[in-house]
């Protein structure tokens, strides 16, 4: 039998809801988050939840603490931080960030895509986009599908028209239209040369070393529904994951 997933901790929820909150700038420079006392009461939830919540929005440098006074969001830098650990926090790249399309969705034929996707044909849907936060681009996508899976998604507008900007992700568009939800996504991390492309469109000299992130989404049934490969400019993008030992 499958072993069945681990019951999420409170606390894990609780920061959760405060790092939305705090990329939704909620709580812009100077403003203090609710205190711990505040929280446990608004989530019903204990002080020693609440700090633990804290805590790891601490290690993640979100926020920061001040004796006295309180807690309070860090001050947003140039460089995009993000801290990943679930395709939950990947589709929640929409909070703040932006998707420009530079190659709206369309069909083509990719044998090397379709066969990393499984496919007995060689047809794939495939389009591209750059993701902006404060209107920098840090990164640049490309995303194949397979020919069901991209059928879903040629009536949204926000991927079909040239130069649409929204603040969508692919795979949260993707899980609102699937017969069964997205549950898992298998990433390889690389170094590679940035393409003509896509150094004019991430600014960047061709051959510029940048950071390549590959990812195979599937669904809770093991159906591989989206290839993505992003290169994203180190100067302007850091990548942190979290790492816990087994049981904790």
């Amino acid at each position: 039998m499958p072993e069945q997933p681990q019951r999420e901790s409170t606390y894990v929820r609780l920061a959760r809801e405060l790092r939305t909150a705090i990329l939704r700038h909620d709580y812009p420079d100077g403003v203090r988050l609710p205190t711990e006392a505040e929280l446990a009461e608004t989530y019903g939830v204990s002080r020693q939840t609440v700090r633990r919540a804290f805590q790891d929005l601490v290690t993640e440098g979100l926020v920061y603490r001040v004796p006295g006074r309180g807690t309070f969001a860090t001050p947003r830098e140039e460089q995009y931080l993000r801290q990943f650990g679930s395709v939950d926090d990947l589709m929640g790249l929409s909070i703040d960030t932006r998707m420009d399309v530079v190659t709206p969705l369309h069909r083509r034929v990719d044998v090397e895509a379709a066969g990393r996707l499984g496919l007995d044909t060689d047809r794939v849907h495939k389009l591209a986009f750059l993701r902006l936060h404060d209107d920098v681009a840090f990164c640049h996508t490309s995303v194949w599908l397979p020919p069901a899976v991209g059928q879903l998604l040629e009536k949204v507008e926000e991927l079909t028209l040239p130069g649409s900007s929204n603040a969508f992700t692919v795979i949260g568009l993707l899980d609102q239209r699937l017969p069964e939800p997205i549950a898992e996504a298998e990433q390889s991390i690389t170094v590679a040369e940035a393409t003509p492309e896509i150094a004019q469109h991430l600014g960047c000299e061709p051959g510029r070393a940048v950071l390549r992130i590959d990812r195979a989404y599937q669904t809770v049934g093991g159906r591989l529904v989206e290839l993505a490969i992003s290169h994203f400019l180190p100067e302007h993008y850091s990548y942190r994951v979290r790492l816990r030992r087994s049981g904790q």
